[in-house]
């Protein structure tokens, strides 16, 4: 196998992973938000807004990390991916109290923005109740998956032996876990991410078609469709099936097929 060849699997690998990293669409979808010691809007004074938040968030099942990386989870630290960044920018005007809620990804995208307002004049009331009101958006954490930690740019390209090492764990991991499949109308690709998750890929897309998510039954899976659906999938008979939701409550089997 030339270099060149390894290489292209395992960026493969590393798409994927990627790929994964930006499927999370809604806040419900993760686990950890980060809330900073102050927000940066509110120059003097934030009027406890910080702990305000900490607190709701708290109460809808997400896990609040300090601004300190240090003290995060390793599976928050090992992947900057798996965590929200809050924020609440004062949005006040001259009568009335109202802020600005917002959730960003790891790529800075804003994964939801809320706002709130409030006919309380008093700053210490006011602005709290404002943030209250747009907690409303905000869901119940329901987190589909832990993305795995990622893979360092340094680990892969210190030396061309140490690439090509890096490279051969890569593809002997993906050949025993992917493959191609069909439903006779789409071609996707197999990429196991890790030993509880894998994908189905289209060819030349950036989003996955699917990301599988094991349960404690075997061979039946958690399935997070690429519309932000989420269903449940299984193997069978060498296939992998999906069980698509249709507008009138019903499922359909859509039955991948090894090629």
């Amino acid at each position: 196998m030339t270099k060149m060849t390894k290489m292209k699997k395992l960026s493969i690998v590393l798409l994927a992973i990627a790929s994964t990293a930006a499927f999370g669409q809604n806040v419900s979808d993760y686990k950890y938000i980060s809330v900073p010691e102050k927000f940066q809007t509110f120059k003097n004074n934030s009027y406890g807004l910080e702990a305000y938040l900490s607190k709701a968030l708290k109460t809808k099942n997400y896990v609040v990390l300090p601004a300190s990386i240090d003290q995060w989870p390793s599976e928050a630290k090992d992947n900057s991916c798996n965590v929200l960044n809050a924020d609440v920018q004062n949005d006040k005007s001259l009568f009335t109290n109202k802020v600005i809620l917002q959730f960003k990804d790891c790529n800075n995208k804003v994964i939801l923005e809320s706002k709130g307002r409030s006919d309380i004049k008093e700053f210490e009331e006011g602005f709290p109740d404002a943030l209250k009101q747009a907690l409303v958006k905000v869901t119940t954490s329901s987190p589909t998956a832990i993305l795995p930690a990622k893979v360092q740019a340094s680990n892969v390209s210190n030396t061309a032996q140490t690439t090509a090492a890096s490279s051969e764990v890569a593809t002997s991991t993906v050949s025993s876990a992917a493959g191609s499949y069909s439903n006779g109308k789409i071609d996707v690709q197999k990429i196991q991410i890790d030993a509880n998750q894998f994908i189905l890929a289209k060819s030349g897309s950036s989003v996955p078609f699917a990301v599988f998510k094991v349960t404690s039954r075997k061979d039946v899976f958690i399935v997070k469709l690429a519309d932000g659906s989420t269903t449940i999938g299984y193997f069978e008979n060498g296939n992998i099936v999906i069980d698509i939701p249709q507008a009138d409550g019903r499922y359909s089997k859509e039955v991948f097929t090894g090629k």
